[in-house]
């Protein structure tokens, strides 16, 4: 059977919040997109995160995109049709530990000039805000503006919008092959769908790497497994989104009264399937107890995993490709690519379209990690 190809300006692998705000971004240019992915929209890293909508504590290299990313998401309502349950609730990162409140102190210094309001609390102060905090936290930074948000509403959501604006969006369609004859990539995926693009974005996550490597760019990228869990609903005692300086827990509670909590890792089951351990479960329990006393009698209702991509720098690799023009890269987000997804589309159709972004991306160049910029052996 002869499959004709459908011609497109961009082609996009990967349906999670960053391919499916570029696919949204793209049509608001005017471009034509065909989105290829897997499984479901927004089912993989996307949709499984903790839902934390936070600028601070990332790279100072990062927060041009999350400040881009925070005007994004206070527009949500009138450009995706939905708030997504995301709101400025703040976002508080619990010191353990005097290094910890000066690791915060310094992060707020070296972070003034992007604004982000932080407020260091401590001492008294610490106990008046936070009554519910074990006795194991010793102060916090607060950033007011940060918050939260349901990711299994506002993934998919991003996809829905982009496919009213007219982007063609083919779910559970795995890419088999990827071919480039100098002009055009073509893209097959089964045996009835062709797409062709002189322009191919490359978000398709954990998997990303493949498509990098066989153009020339291998990375090291590596699949990792967040253990998620949420409690019963409880009586509501916290407004704040959690972290903790230096890693650990991080937590959250939604107006229900439920706990989403995360931390750890989970375990793989297959190549696209992965699980919560009981060992990461019971650490994240003694965690969670430890900094919020009120959990002690609480039960877990799920646990959960998926599958996330991690490169060694904890950055992504954001840009154009450095040996096939016309490839462009958004994958490697390590955990921490929701608050900046939709900032992230923004700047892949900006790349699409004009080959730069009006956002500094340099720091994430896929080029950091070709032999020719490796260090001494």
């Amino acid at each position: 059977m002869t499959v004709k190809p459908i011609q497109t300006d961009v082609a996009i692998m990967g349906g999670g919040i960053v391919g499916s705000s570029a696919a949204l971004a793209l049509r608001r240019m005017g471009m034509q997109v065909v989105l290829l992915e897997r499984d479901l929209c927004g089912s993989r890293s996307s949709g499984v995160n903790y839902g934390g909508v936070r600028r601070q504590g990332r790279p100072l290299s990062q927060l041009p995109l999350a400040q881009r990313a925070h005007r994004i998401w206070a527009e949500l309502p009138r450009l995706i049709g939905t708030d997504g349950e995301y709101q400025r609730s703040g976002h508080f990162k619990i010191a353990r530990s005097d290094a910890d409140l000066a690791a915060l102190e310094q992060y707020r210094t070296q972070s003034q000039d992007f604004d982000l309001g932080l407020e260091i609390l401590s001492g008294s102060r610490l106990h008046t805000h936070c009554p519910w905090l074990g006795g194991k936290a010793v102060g916090g930074s607060l950033c007011a503006e940060d918050g939260q948000a349901n990711p299994r509403l506002v993934s998919p959501a991003f996809a829905l919008a982009a496919q009213r604006a007219g982007a063609q969006i083919f779910e559970r369609s795995p890419v088999d092959e990827v071919t480039h004859d100098g002009q055009l990539f073509t893209l097959r995926s089964g045996a009835a769908l062709q797409v062709q693009a002189p322009m191919l974005i490359n978000c398709a996550g954990a998997w990303a790497g493949d498509l990098a490597a066989q153009f020339g760019e291998a990375v090291p990228l590596c699949a990792r497994h967040p253990a998620m869990a949420v409690t019963e609903p409880l009586p509501f005692f916290m407004v704040w989104s959690l972290g903790v300086e230096g890693g650990g827990i991080y937590c959250r509670q939604v107006a229900r009264g439920n706990l989403v909590l995360g931390g750890g890792s989970g375990v793989a089951l297959d190549a696209d399937r992965a699980r919560s351990g009981r060992d990461a479960i019971a650490a994240l329990s003694v965690q969670a107890v430890e900094l919020l006393p009120a959990l002690r009698h609480a039960h877990f209702i799920r646990t959960w995993s998926g599958t996330e991509g991690y490169l060694p720098d904890r950055q992504p690799v954001l840009g154009l490709s450095q040996t096939t023009p016309g490839l462009i890269h958004g994958f490697g987000f390590s955990g921490a690519g929701f608050q900046i997804g939709p900032a992230v589309g923004e700047v892949l159709a900006e790349l699409a379209r004009d080959g730069r972004s009006s956002t500094p991306i340099e720091a994430f160049s896929i080029e950091r990690f070709l032999p020719a910029h490796a260090g001494p052996a």
